[in-house]
C-alpha cells in the first residue's frame, strides 16, 4: 500500500457458527482453505479456528480427502495447538458443507452436517474470516503450469 488506509472492521464475531459449501479443484501444488483469525487488536489475540484446509496431494480423486481443521495458537498463550487432517470419504471436487459451531469452552467442526471433531479452549476475541486459494509454484514437478486452483463458492454463511 501506498497510503494509510482507514480501519475497517467489518463482521467480527467471537463465538457463533461460520459454515461454507463450496467445491474445489486442486492439484499436488495447490490447496483451499477457510479461516478464522483474531484480528490482533493486541499481539496476542492471533488464534485461528481453522474451518476446513485441503491440500492437493491429500487427495484420492474420487474416493477421499484428508480435510484439516482445529485451532492454531499462534502468540495466544491461552490457544493449544489441536489440529488434524481427517481423512473423509469425499471427492473435494464435489458440493460440501464445511462448519464450526463455537463459543469460549469448544470448536465443534463439521462436515456435510456431521460432526467429524472438537476442539476445546478456542479464541475468545473478534475474529475475521479469510477464504483462499493457494497455489505453491515451488511444489512444481516440471509439467503442471497448467493446473490452476479453484475455490468454487456457493455461499458463506455466519451467525453470531
Amino acid at each position: 500500500m501506498r497510503e494509510e488506509q482507514p480501519e475497517h472492521r467489518g463482521w467480527l464475531p467471537d463465538g457463533g457458527w461460520v459454515e461454507l459449501r463450496a467445491r474445489a479443484i486442486v492439484s499436488p501444488r495447490s490447496m483451499v482453505a477457510l479461516w478464522m483469525v483474531g484480528f490482533e487488536q493486541v499481539p496476542e489475540q492471533s488464534a485461528e479456528i481453522c474451518v476446513t484446509e485441503m491440500f492437493g496431494d491429500a487427495v484420492e480423486p474420487g474416493v477421499s480427502t484428508a480435510v484439516g481443521m482445529g485451532l492454531h495458537p499462534f502468540r495466544d498463550p491461552a490457544v493449544t495447538e489441536d489440529f488434524e487432517a481427517v481423512r473423509l470419504p469425499i471427492d473435494v471436487a464435489d458440493w460440501h458443507t464445511y462448519a464450526v459451531r463455537w463459543d469460549r469452552e469448544r470448536a465443534d467442526f463439521h462436515v456435510d452436517g456431521s460432526l467429524v471433531r472438537s476442539c476445546s479452549r478456542p479464541p475468545a476475541y473478534p475474529l475475521q474470516l479469510m477464504l483462499a486459494t493457494f497455489d505453491f509454484p515451488e511444489r512444481s514437478v516440471g509439467a503442471d503450469d497448467h493446473l490452476v486452483p479453484e475455490l468454487v463458492v456457493d455461499w458463506v454463511r455466519g451467525y453470531a
